[in-house]
């Protein structure tokens, strides 16, 4: 039988993407159709997400589907990254550039929204790890700074949300998306509207909740036209938060094993039936996310290769252009566990001179101050994979149970250093791939919806079968131990 076509839209924070996936009886294939950089506009001195250049570079993709395949579509499925928002006023209008999570416009406002109710039962409600980025600060602050556009605002859509009403001209919050914000009630699967009357913000402007696999309807006449589509294409949500869809095609997932999505960000946790909402979690700070087929991830979210990310661009503003195999090279080289950092301290997330607040912060905790590009690549590489090795012994606690196999998708599946470190860190074998998880789940959520595929279980293993993976024995060694030791004392 001929593989069928599914187009998956993956936004993420740093890239976005349209993949093709060929999905055949016990075989899946990716191509990639277009791709293309996302990072926040900064205008006066506030970071937005410029959505209107996300849709054109949406738009993009599926023309250059139509003019490259003749195979129809089956459906198509958008991702994204979680916490951010748009609003729409009455006619169904764009309001604005959404504000972008890594604005600071929501600083303080955990504080302000706990005088109001108290930490322990906003986590009661939602199961939600307390950052301040997560969607919940962010509409406090426009409502204590009396925004017009939330004043304005007849519709929330989150941005994964937003895009499919654009496709389809249905309103809808997809699950996974909607747990993100820290405003949906974990247990319920709908909307926390008492904690959200008890903040004053209004509930009315909140689409309804669907659960991933929902088939939002065709796609719209003038979208199809513009694309040059001639066959009718459904659009499906699969798992609409990224990184639900990664979790989707981690190949060999089970309850002895643990998941690293590595990107921008590191999500490190589990797949479990119901939201564990207890005084551990909240004291750890674990969340509870939405997952597909019913499940709920366990996790904790941890500045990934963000921080290297903005290294990079930080060195090219001087002048000096590194790619990503050349950093390796210089970390590999440089003295290894000599300066460590904790990759959530608050002076890491932000953009600027990274390379600068790292040498800050270790002078501030008394360690070497990493000097030169391999030294400061080394430093993060190692601290993100010592922090794996907390975030994964707080996990076994919490569950009771070991966890024997750690495994990595994403973009950081590809990076050896940090693939080894992890699982000399963690005492473990690492197992590594695929690197476009996300896409791959998004399309095998789609293949479920359009009844191809039965299951996320049959779909993991055809994920296995087609994709490689690379396995990285763990290296015993007393320096990590130390370094354990050293790790967050500082």
């Amino acid at each position: 039988m001929s593989p069928k076509h599914y187009l998956a839209v993956d936004l993420g924070a740093s890239s976005g993407r349209v993949m093709l996936g060929q999905w055949a009886d016990d075989r899946v294939t990716l191509t990639e159709i277009h791709r293309f950089g996302n990072a926040p506009v900064s205008v006066l001195g506030r970071q937005h997400t410029d959505v209107l250049y996300l849709w054109t570079e949406i738009q993009r993709g599926l023309a250059r589907y139509a003019l490259q395949f003749p195979a129809p579509l089956v459906s198509l499925g958008v991702d994204a990254w979680g916490v951010d928002f748009a609003l729409l006023d009455g006619a169904n209008h764009l309001l604005g550039n959404p504000y972008h999570y890594r604005d600071r416009y929501s600083d303080g406002m955990m504080e302000r929204v706990f005088e109001r109710v108290g930490r322990e039962e906003v986590f009661a409600q939602t199961g939600i790890q307390t950052i301040p980025i997560n969607t919940l600060y962010q509409l406090y602050s426009l409502k204590l700074s009396d925004d017009p556009q939330l004043r304005t605002a007849e519709t929330l859509l989150m941005l994964p949300d937003l895009f499919n009403y654009w496709l389809t001209g249905r309103m809808a919050s997809e699950y996974t998306i909607a747990s993100t914000s820290q405003m949906m009630h974990a247990r319920e699967r709908r909307w926390a509207t008492d904690l959200l009357a008890a903040l004053g913000l209004p509930a009315r402007i909140l689409p309804p909740i669907v659960p991933p696999g929902t088939n939002l309807g065709e796609l719209q006449a003038d979208v199809m036209q513009e694309a040059g589509l001639r066959q009718t294409v459904h659009v499906v949500a699969p798992g609409t938060h990224d990184t639900a869809s990664a979790v989707a095609a981690v190949p060999g997932l089970d309850e002895h094993s643990a998941y690293i999505s590595s990107g921008t960000w590191s999500l490190i946790g589990v797949e479990i039936a119901e939201p564990m909402i207890n005084d551990q979690v909240m004291r750890l700070n674990f969340t509870n996310e939405g997952g597909v087929g019913g499940t709920v991830r366990l996790l904790k979210n941890v500045n990934g290769l963000w921080l290297i990310q903005e290294c990079q661009r930080q060195w090219q503003r001087e002048g000096r252009v590194h790619s990503i195999e050349q950093l390796m090279t210089l970390a590999d080289e440089a003295k290894p566990l000599r300066s460590l950092i904790e990759p959530d301290d608050a002076a890491f997330s932000g953009r600027g001179d990274m390379p600068q607040a790292i040498r800050t912060y270790c002078q501030r905790t008394g360690q070497p101050q990493p000097e030169d590009a391999g030294a400061v690549v080394r430093c993060c590489l190692e601290s993100l994979a010592l922090k794996y090795r907390r975030v994964l012994d707080d996990l076994e606690m919490l569950l009771a149970r070991r966890l024997d196999t750690i495994r990595i998708v994403g973009g950081g599946s590809l990076n050896r250093m940090l693939c080894q470190f992890t699982a000399d860190a963690c005492e473990r074998p690492v197992v590594a791939g695929p690197v476009e998880a996300t896409a791959i789940g998004n399309i095998m959520l789609q293949a479920i919806a359009g009844g191809q595929l039965p299951d996320i279980a049959s779909g993991r293993h055809i994920v296995g079968a087609s994709f490689e993976q690379q396995v990285y024995e763990p290296r015993p060694s007393a320096a990590w131990q130390d370094a354990l030791g050293r790790f967050g004392t500082g």
